[in-house]
This record gives structure tokens, C-alpha cells and sequence, in this order.
């Protein structure tokens, strides 16, 4: 397949993801093409909870709850991802656009985005691209460019072949992808039973979906986007970043207004490896008026 028609297909997969969305909300949950969303609480103000790589909104489940007596929470688990039906396309880009359609579609008004790992990367590119839609965003270990931390001169490609990753990921054995996944998520979360139920999620994802969206993220670039925010933004950083607070400062230099903190102690799934430290500054941040 020649590029000029694969990027026919990508752009008319997007074209789609935006503007053919057929929302039904039942027992408040709603259906589309790139996410699932669960709405629950009520308040005139609203945030949108997005989780990172292979989990379910279920990661932030015991954060909601903060909240939902007060605020409109829209918790999303993206297409592929723990047992939702994978998009046949599937892009960074393309699903920061999903989210905007959505937000624009429901009528939500200045929503606070709260964002986890890749989830963070479309907190920022959303309140980036669309600085008057969006409140306040809240990154949770998540950054501007990762593949930037190893490398500052790394630079975005236009089109990436994604083919590797996704022959990479399908070709393995369902043991070895188990082995390869439980290694992986111990060195994300120190609590063992949150290591279980990650990797239930990430053993019920799409591995091509998987594939793809590694590939696309870890070509996104956001550390000169970001520039655009307008809006309040606190940074929640895993204690290993402590050690690289140069590096991870200068990705943040065009985001003066940033608030960033470190955990003592948490790894990657901050909500869970230092809850009362997380809970903190995060209720502090999102009622703040």
C-alpha cells in the first residue's frame, strides 16, 4: 500500500473517530468509537479522568469518589484498551481529537482534564490545541516527550512506521506476553494486588492497539505545544524523576505557569503507591478557585 493511500486511510479513520460519534448513555455510561465513558457525580463544574497505556477508568476509582458529591466526572477508557473494542486506526492525535468532539458534543463547559501517563499527553495537547475549552489540567507522571529525556535532540517524525512495534506485539505467545507484561507492571506499582489487577487490564487489551498507540506516543513531541496552555496546570511527578529534575524541567520551560512536585515515594501509578500525597495536592488544585 503506497503511503499517499495509507494516509488517505489514516486521516479518513480520524475524519471518523471525530465527527461520527454515536453517543448513548445508559445507566451512565456512554459509548463512541475511540472511548468508553462513564459519567457519574453532579456539579455544574466537570472533569474528565483519562488513564494511561492498557488500563481501564477503573484506575481512578478511588479518586472519584473525592469528588463525585460535588463535580460531574466523565472517566474514560480508551478504544483497545482493558476489553473495549479497538478502533481499526487508532492515533494520539486522532483521539485527542475524539475528546475534544466529545467535550464540544455534550456541552461541557471548561472542564478540568486529569490525565495519566499517555492519558497526560492528551491533557496537555488538549489544553494546548484548545486553550479556551479547557479549565485546568493535572499530569500524572507524565511528560512532554519521553523519548526526549533519554535524548533532547529526539524530533517527531511525520508518518512513523508502526509496523515493527505491531509484529512485535501480535507475534508472541499469550505466556510470553503474560511474563513480559507482569515484569513490566511490577516496575510500576510497588502494591502487589494493584499489580494483578493492572495486568488483568493489560492482558484484556488489544495488542495491536497497544502497539500502535506505543508507536504513536513515542513519537509525540509536546515540549514546544505546550507553549499554548493558557490555563493552571499542576504536574504530579513518580519519585524515581527526582533524580533527572534538570531534564524533566527544561521539557516543562515553555509551561512557566506549571506547579511541578515529586512523590517520596510513589512509582509510575502515583493514585495508588502514594495515595495521601496524590489526594492532596489534587483536591487542593481542583477546588482552588
Amino acid at each position: 500500500m503506497n503511503k499517499m493511500r495509507t494516509s488517505g486511510i489514516l486521516k479518513t479513520a480520524c475524519l471518523l473517530s471525530i465527527f461520527l460519534i454515536h453517543s448513548v448513555v445508559l445507566g451512565g455510561q456512554v459509548a463512541t468509537k475511540a472511548f468508553e465513558v462513564v459519567k457519574s457525580g453532579q456539579g455544574k463544574q466537570a472533569l474528565i479522568f483519562i488513564p494511561g497505556f492498557a488500563c481501564s477508568g477503573e484506575v481512578w476509582d478511588e479518586t472519584k469518589v473525592y469528588f463525585e458529591n460535588d463535580y460531574t466526572c466523565y472517566t474514560l477508557t480508551m478504544a483497545g484498551f482493558a476489553g473495549v473494542k479497538p478502533q481499526a486506526h487508532p492515533s494520539f492525535e486522532c483521539w485527542k481529537d475524539s475528546i475534544v468532539q466529545f467535550i464540544y458534543s455534550h456541552s461541557i463547559e471548561q472542564p478540568v482534564v486529569v490525565g495519566h501517563s499517555m492519558g497526560a499527553g492528551l491533557a496537555m495537547v488538549l489544553a494546548a490545541d484548545h486553550p479556551e475549552l479547557i479549565a485546568k489540567i493535572v499530569v500524572v507522571d507524565g511528560l512532554p516527550s519521553l523519548p526526549a529525556l533519554i535524548n533532547p535532540d529526539f524530533k517527531a517524525v511525520e508518518k512513523p512506521d508502526c509496523t515493527s512495534h505491531v509484529q512485535q506485539f501480535c507475534s508472541v505467545t499469550d505466556s510470553q506476553f503474560y511474563h513480559m507484561q507482569k515484569i513490566s507492571i511490577s516496575q510500576l506499582v510497588s502494591d502487589t494486588s494493584r499489580q494483578a489487577l493492572i495486568l488483568e487490564w493489560s492482558l484484556r487489551s488489544d495488542r495491536k492497539t497497544l502497539a500502535e498507540m506505543y508507536c504513536s506516543f513515542a513519537n509525540t513531541d509536546l515540549r514546544r505545544r505546550i507553549k499554548q496552555i493558557q490555563c493552571p496546570a499542576l504536574i504530579l511527578l513518580a519519585a524515581p524523576f527526582r533524580g533527572m529534575k534538570l531534564a524533566v524541567e527544561e521539557q516543562f520551560k515553555y509551561l512557566p505557569q506549571a506547579d511541578i512536585q515529586y512523590s517520596d515515594k510513589a512509582l509510575h501509578f502515583i493514585m495508588y503507591d502514594d495515595k495521601a500525597w496524590y489526594l492532596s495536592w489534587l483536591t487542593d488544585f481542583i477546588r482552588k478557585p
